[in-house]
C-alpha cells in the first residue's frame, strides 16, 4: 500500500506523519522547536533549525515505519498559519521567522482602525488586520527595520519555508495566500490589497499561489541527503493548518462547521459564497468557489498547556518518571471539582484575545479554599467560553446543528462534552488522529490520483468515533456563567489598558 507524508508544524513542535492512503498513521515523530523572545510581544523561532528539526524528524519518521521511503508516494505539508517568514533576493533567510503568536504590530493595527484602514481593508479582503497578519508584520518591519524591509526578495508563511526547503521552489497556496492580500470576491491577490496598507512596494515578492492538491515541486537532492527521502518525490502545495485540520477530520465542505481546539481558538465554517463580517476572517478554501469563515484568536489549549507547566510540574515529573499520562492522573482532580458548583472564572488570554491585544488571561472568585483541580476547571471551561464566543457569531450567519471537533479538546472526552453543554450544538469527534497532518496527506494525495479529490479523500477514510449530545441542564448552567464571564471581559477593558500603561511606565523607570 502507498504511504503519504503529512508534514504539521505547530508553533512549539515539528512533526512527520507517514499515512497509509486510507488514513491509519504509522510512523509519528516529532522535534520540539524553540521560540525565541527577543523584545516584549515579539514570538519568533529560526527559520535553518526549524529545517532542521523537521528533516530529523521525517528522517525518524521513515526509520520507524520499517517501510523503504520509496513506498512515499507524496508529500504535503502543512503549519500555523499568519505571521511571516521572508527570503531575501537571493533566497536566504531574511531574519527569524515570526509566529502567529507575536503581537509587536498591536499599536500599528490599532491605528488603522482608527484612520479607516481597516475598515477599507475588511471590504476588499474580507478580514480586519490583527496583529500578527501578515500585513501588520510587514507594515512593522517597514516603519521600524527599513533595511531589513528593503531587503525582502519573498513573503511567505511557514509551511512555504518547509516547501521551499524541500524542493527549491517559492510559493504558496490558495488558503496561505488569502490571509492579508487578496480579494475576497475573486480570490486572488489584488494590488490594492497591498495598497491599503501602504505596502504596495512588496508586490513583486508576494508568492505564486498554487491549489493545495497541485504538485509544485519534487523532492531535492539537497532534502533527500538531510531527510531521508528520496529524490524526485512529489510534493504538492499544502495548506494552511486550520483548513487541513478541518479537511483532516472530514469537516471541510459547504455548510459544515469545525472548531480547532488547540494554540489558537479555531472555528470555520465553509460556504460557497463570501461572508464579509469583522467578527471572522473570510479566507479561501481548498478550491475556488469555497470560502472559508473562520473565527478565531490565540486563546484556546495553550492556556492548558501553561497551567500544567506552572500548577503541575509534581505530576509532570512523576509522569515521566513512569512513563504514565499527566491528563490520566490529574482525572480524579478535575472529577471531584467537576461534582461541585463553580465559583472560579477563568479568562484565557495568555497569547491574545478577541478583545483586543491589550488583554490578559486572569482567574476570578479564587479562595484559599480552592485546590489546583477547581482552578484547572476554570481554565477548560474559559477556553470553551472563548470557543463558543466565535461559534456563536458564525451561528448568527449559519445556523447549523453539530460540529466536528479536533485538537487536544478532541482527545478529552471531558472536555468535548464541555463543548456540546456550552454551545448546545452535537459534538463529533472523528476518528482522524494527526487531524492536521492527515488533511496535508489528502492534498499530496489527490495531486497524485490516489483520491477524486481531498474532500472525497477525506470523506472515505474518517468515521465518526463518538458523539456528545448537549445536556440542557449544564447547559443552563454554563450559559450563565457565560454571560459572567461576558460582563467581566466588558469591565476589565479599561482595566486591560492601565496594566498594560502600568508596565510601559515600570519598564521606562527601569531602563
Amino acid at each position: 500500500m502507498a504511504l503519504l507524508l503529512g508534514i504539521d508544524n505547530g508553533l512549539t513542535v515539528t512533526k512527520a506523519v507517514l499515512f497509509e492512503e486510507d488514513g491509519t498513521p504509522i510512523a509519528v515523530a516529532r522535534r520540539r522547536v524553540p521560540q525565541s523572545f527577543p523584545a516584549p510581544r515579539h514570538v519568533e523561532r529560526d527559520m535553518a533549525g526549524l529545517w532542521t528539526a523537521t528533516a530529523e524528524a521525517i528522517r525518524e519518521a521513515i526509520e520507524k515505519s520499517g517501510r523503504p521511503a520509496a513506498d512515499i508516494k507524496a508529500i504535503a505539508a502543512t503549519a500555523h498559519g499568519d505571521g511571516v517568514y521572508l527570503l531575501d533576493r537571493e533566497k536566504r533567510p531574511l531574519g527569524p521567522g515570526i509566529l502567529s503568536l507575536d503581537s509587536r504590530a498591536g499599536a500599528i493595527v490599532a491605528g488603522w482602525e482608527k484612520d479607516g484602514v481597516a475598515k477599507r481593508a475588511l471590504e476588499l479582503t474580507g478580514q480586519t488586520a490583527h496583529a500578527s497578519a501578515p500585513s501588520a508584520l510587514l507594515a512593522h518591519i517597514k516603519q521600524h527595520e527599513p533595511e531589513r524591509y528593503r531587503a525582502i526578495g519573498h513573503v511567505f508563511t511557514c509551511k512555504d519555508w518547509l516547501r521551499f526547503c524541500l524542493t527549491g521552489v517559492v510559493g504558496t497556496d490558495l488558503t496561505e495566500a488569502s490571509t492579508s492580500f487578496t480579494d475576497v470576491r475573486t480570490q486572488a491577490y489584488d494590488l490594492a490589497a497591498l495598497e491599503v496598507f501602504g505596502l504596495g512596494d512588496i508586490w513583486p515578492a508576494l508568492a505564486p499561489v498554487s491549489r493545495p492538491d497541485e504538485i509544485v515541486g519534487t523532492v531535492t537532492r539537497a532534502a533527500a541527503e538531510a531527510t531521508g527521502l528520496v529524490e524526485g518525490t512529489p510534493v504538492a502545495a499544502g495548506l494552511h493548518d486550520v483548513t487541513a485540520s478541518a479537511l483532516g477530520i472530514g469537516g471541510h465542505a459547504p455548510g459544515a462547521l469545525a472548531v480547532v481546539a488547540g494554540t489558537y481558538s479555531i472555528n470555520e465554517l465553509v460556504t460557497e459564497t463570501p461572508m464579509v463580517d469583522p467578527r471572522w476572517f473570510c479566507r479561501n478554501g481548498i478550491r475556488k468557489g469555497w470560502w472559508n469563515s473562520m473565527a478565531i484568536s490565540p486563546a484556546s489549549t495553550a492556556n492548558y498547556d501553561w497551567f500544567l507547566d506552572n500548577f503541575c510540574r509534581d505530576l509532570l515529573e512523576k509522569a515521566e518518571r513512569e512513563g504514565t499520562d499527566i491528563h490520566t492522573m490529574l482525572r480524579p482532580e478535575l472529577e471531584r471539582a467537576l461534582e461541585k458548583p463553580s465559583d472560579i472564572l477563568f479568562h484565557p488570554f495568555l497569547f491574545g484575545s478577541p478583545f483586543g491585544s491589550g488583554a490578559s488571561a486572569g482567574f476570578f472568585g479564587v479562595h484559599g479554599w480552592h485546590e489546583r483541580g477547581d482552578m484547572l476547571k476554570a481554565v477548560l471551561e474559559g477556553i470553551v467560553f472563548n470557543h463558543k464566543l466565535h461559534i456563536d457569531d458564525l451561528l448568527s450567519a449559519v445556523p447549523v446543528k453539530r460540529l466536528r471537533i479536533s485538537g487536544g479538546g478532541a482527545r478529552s472526552a471531558v472536555l468535548a462534552q464541555m463543548f456540546a453543554d456550552a454551545t448546545g450544538l452535537v459534538v463529533d469527534v472523528s476518528s482522524a488522529d494527526e487531524a492536521a497532518a492527515w488533511g496535508a496527506a489528502l492534498v499530496a494525495g489527490a495531486a497524485v490520483g490516489l483520491y477524486p479529490s481531498p474532500e472525497e479523500g477525506a470523506a472515505t477514510t474518517t468515521r465518526i468515533l463518538r458523539s456528545h449530545e448537549p445536556d440542557p441542564v449544564r447547559g443552563a448552567e454554563l450559559a450563565e456563567r457565560y454571560n459572567l464571564y461576558r460582563q467581566l471581559a466588558d469591565a476589565m477593558a479599561p482595566q486591560w489598558r492601565a496594566i498594560e500603561d502600568l508596565a510601559k511606565r515600570s519598564g521606562e523607570a527601569r531602563g
